[in-house]
């Protein structure tokens, strides 16, 4: 998996690509998360569009995020979640855990509510 980043309104969007397992994406995904928050970032956007494929760590790893993210008073919102990953959270029942949007655009507009 590959990472980046950028920022638009204070919000940061973590663009993920390629595969979510586990193991070294785990730790690039936490160390990335960690730094943003240290830096007070902690409204944060997931955009999944460039993921094809997450296995059970791959979840568990939006599941920690998601946890950090709260005790640093923060929030965490997918974007672009595609047919595959929004079939994992349905089978799983999280997709009633993470806030999902169509796109970036929605997501950030989601967070002046």
């Amino acid at each position: 998996m590959k990472l980046s980043y950028q920022e638009r309104d204070g919000i940061v969007i973590l663009e993920p690509k390629g595969k979510i397992l586990g193991g070294p994406d785990a730790t690039t995904l936490k160390d990335q998360l960690q730094s943003l928050i240290d830096a007070g970032k902690t409204k944060v956007i997931i955009d999944l569009a460039e993921v094809d494929y997450m296995n059970s760590t791959g979840l568990g790893i939006l599941i920690s995020t998601l946890t950090t993210l709260k005790r640093a008073q923060g929030e965490l919102k997918l974007a672009n979640v595609t047919d595959k990953i929004q079939s994992l959270l349905t089978i799983t029942k999280l997709v009633t855990v993470f806030d999902d949007f169509e796109s970036v655009d929605e997501a950030v507009a989601a967070f002046s509510r």
